[in-house]
């Protein structure tokens, strides 16, 4: 993005033609959080939007996002964000949203959330990962469409974030410790047999809101079909979530039996992924989960 102005007349032309009502920004916004794209909220006093930026060679990034956005919504069980256009003009990509003012909620809104999620999640589709590629972050997320659950998550998720690694320098004890797990992940899987269900794919606590109304809301997806218990697991990493939220979820659609022993292997790809991110402390992380998984 570096210091050039944002083109705010094309993004608001673009909202203009896609809506059919005039729109100019008279009041632009820079809205807080999102360590990977600027966000702002604009309005004209009548209309308001959320609006994402981002280099324009991202520009495929918020387009998968868009349509993941707009997959969620035909589902018709847990509210997003309205997408109302995305495109490149000479300085950025952009992604405009609906904007939706966020409250607090209480115990009844997190037992709503868990309930929709898991209503989201009975959507399912003939084969695991997408047919479009998206980002985790700023990580590309290959989708690579596939009927054996397993394969796909060693060579789509693990496997993907371990050659990631390699190329950023972690060789040695993680990549010999990522081997011996990727040949050993049938172990995993002898009495789980998933259904390809509609994830969010990165659902971490700042990922969700609850809406002023009390309804709950998810957005910035990474949307894949895969085994639900891996949206579960990763609510349980970074904390965030309320206990309604799991009974919500559970008297629903319960989580089948071994659900303990696989969401350290569902997490790891979040844990690699930060460390492709961010570095740091993530590789003593993904190495101690990674012994304690061969250990079994």
């Amino acid at each position: 993005m570096g210091h050039t102005m944002p083109h705010w007349n094309s993004i608001a032309n673009h909202i203009s033609s896609t809506t059919g009502t005039p729109f100019q920004c008279q009041q632009i916004q820079q809205s807080g959080g999102g360590c990977i794209n600027h966000t702002y909220r604009i309005s004209d006093q009548q209309q308001r939007y959320f609006v994402k930026l981002n280099q324009p060679q991202r520009a495929p990034m918020f387009a998968a996002e868009a349509t993941g956005l707009q997959v969620i919504a035909t589902t018709q069980t847990i509210r997003v964000p309205a997408v109302i256009c995305h495109g490149t003009n000479t300085t950025e990509s952009y992604l405009v949203l609906e904007n939706l003012d966020l409250g607090t909620g209480g115990p009844q809104s997190q037992r709503q959330l868990g309930q929709q999620l898991a209503q989201m999640h009975r959507h399912s589709a003939s084969q695991f990962g997408w047919h479009l590629n998206n980002t985790l972050g700023t990580t590309p997320q290959p989708n690579t469409q596939n009927d054996n659950w397993i394969e796909f998550w060693r060579s789509q998720r693990l496997g993907q974030q371990l050659q990631l690694a390699a190329a950023n320098g972690y060789g040695g004890t993680l990549q010999a410790l990522g081997q011996q797990l990727l040949d050993r992940l049938d172990d995993f899987f002898i009495d789980h047999q998933p259904e390809p269900s509609l994830l969010h794919g990165d659902l971490w606590s700042g990922n969700y809101a609850i809406a002023t109304d009390g309804t709950p809301l998810i957005f910035d997806p990474a949307v894949y079909y895969g085994d639900r218990e891996t949206d579960i697991a990763m609510t349980e990493l970074f904390g965030g979530f309320a206990a309604e939220f799991y009974q919500g979820y559970e008297s629903e659609y319960p989580l089948a039996p071994g659900y303990q022993q696989r969401k350290p292997l569902y997490n790891l790809y979040h844990i690699l992924n930060h460390l492709n991110l961010f570095g740091g402390g993530y590789q003593r992380q993904a190495v101690s989960m990674m012994e304690r998984l061969l250990r079994g």
